[in-house]
């Protein structure tokens, strides 16, 4: 029977580390589809902003209740996961706790604080589905929160509390069993919380308590494999990974400094009799601005693909607050819909596959890039510093510079910077005759 299911765990672990690895391929393939970009500048300012950002979840802070309670969540559910070494060498070898001969009084007090950590996790996913279901907090929903993420988010925080009650419930039969003396549950000390929900095992039989323990122990496992699978395959949930690697590469530079296009800097210098350094990538732009994911810069594309959907960006967007139809937090998930349509297309159907679809147009409407005032407040509250900005401003550059298409006021505007190098609308020789007022 050991035997068996030895065989049975090897073959779920393999399936699950193969979904994983076919996952995350798939993803970076995706991320790829974009154009390059470098960010291999200042590796240790990066590494430090990775640390504050992703590790010490610096920006989450800023509203306290949701910051403690989530850093429960986070820190509970990666530390909690690093017995899931233990278990995998017990599921392969046929061993339990093989850990706890060699770390003698120090096992107990590791499984003490996972157990701690285990708690604080059921109650933070508690509290998480109350407000998102019945406070309806008002971030927390919008246009593009339809039945998939609203199920999404709920999934998660269900199985994080069923994982957590069957790796307590696992616990608390172990201590029993190890209380009758059986000897394949080997000694190991008290368990603080295993201890106090344990009186609720000591009535049944040894032979039930070996079939439950292995039951909430085969669960445990299984949910983790199924967890880590759903994640990487179709969940905002990614972040959990995505955010160390997207806050590495996090923009350095002011939030407000926008990037222009290198070939039409050049064009302007070359207008205003300005040196130009000529460089190998000095040929014409194969499109100005974007159209479609394949348009953006991978970096975008990761950060499509480390979107929370908390919703801090939209609720500090002054365009969203008055009223308006854009939603950073949907441009976001717009983005990253788009790339893995275009990723499955590609799969099917090849490079060169056009559906006659685009990011603009047919996922986010010119309605809600002419609201975005470039403020920055999105990329601002941002706990994984994913920049929305960026992504607009160049599907706006395709409208006013491939389509000519843009308001008659920008256009007036625009006009009047071309010939009178100011947005107002008289001569650069009139420009100080308010001043001569000033003589009188």
């Amino acid at each position: 029977m050991h035997v068996a299911a030895q065989i049975i765990f090897i073959l779920l672990l393999s399936a699950a580390g193969a979904g994983i690895y076919l996952s995350i391929r798939r993803i970076r393939k995706n991320i790829l589809l974009g154009r390059d970009e470098d960010r291999s500048d200042n590796k240790v300012a990066r590494i430090k902003n990775m640390l504050l950002m992703a590790l010490g979840q610096k920006k989450m802070f800023k509203k306290p209740l949701p910051a403690i309670l989530h850093f429960f969540v986070y820190a509970g559910f990666l530390i909690v996961n690093i017995e899931m070494l233990e278990i995998a060498i017990d599921g392969i070898f046929g061993t339990h706790r093989i850990f706890a001969p060699y770390l003698g009084s120090f096992y107990p007090i590791i499984i003490n604080v996972f157990e701690f950590l285990a708690l604080t996790v059921i109650i933070a996913c508690a509290v998480f589905l109350v407000r998102r279901n019945i406070l309806h907090v008002r971030r927390l929903s919008g246009t593009e929160m339809t039945k998939w993420p609203l199920l999404d988010a709920n999934l998660i925080l269900g199985m994080e509390i069923l994982l957590m009650i069957a790796f307590l419930k696992m616990n608390a039969m172990d201590q029993v069993l190890q209380d009758m003396g059986n000897q394949h549950y080997t000694a190991t000390g008290s368990f603080f919380l295993s201890s106090l929900l344990k009186g609720f095992y000591t009535s049944y039989s040894e032979g039930f308590l070996l079939v439950a323990e292995r039951a909430c122990w085969w669960f445990h496992i299984i949910g983790v494999m199924f967890f880590a699978n759903y994640v990487f395959y179709n969940s905002k949930h990614l972040h959990i990974f995505m955010a160390f690697i997207n806050t590495y590469y996090a923009k350095l530079t002011p939030a407000g400094k926008l990037t222009n296009m290198p070939e039409v800097t050049k064009e302007v210098k070359l207008m205003l009799n300005l040196p130009v350094e000529e460089t190998a990538a000095d040929a014409a732009p194969g499109r100005f601005g974007a159209k479609d994911v394949k348009d953006l810069t991978w970096k975008n594309l990761l950060d499509a693909y480390s979107c929370t959907e908390c919703g801090r960006c939209t609720q500090q967007c002054p365009a969203n607050i008055t009223g308006k139809k854009l939603s950073p937090r949907k441009i976001m998930m717009d983005t990253r819909d788009r790339l893995e349509e275009v990723g499955k297309n590609i799969k099917q159907h090849g490079a060169d596959y056009d559906d006659g679809k685009a990011l603009l147009g047919d996922y986010i409407s010119q309605e809600e890039l002419l609201a975005c005032t470039t403020c920055n407040a999105c990329v601002e509250a941002c706990p994984v510093t994913i920049d929305p900005v960026s992504i607009i401003m160049q599907l706006r550059r395709f409208k006013l510079m491939e389509e000519s298409q843009a308001p008659a006021s920008w256009n007036s505007m625009l006009s009047n910077i071309e010939n009178n190098m100011a947005p107002w609308k008289f001569s650069p020789a009139d420009r100080f005759n308010w001043a001569d007022k000033l003589k009188s």
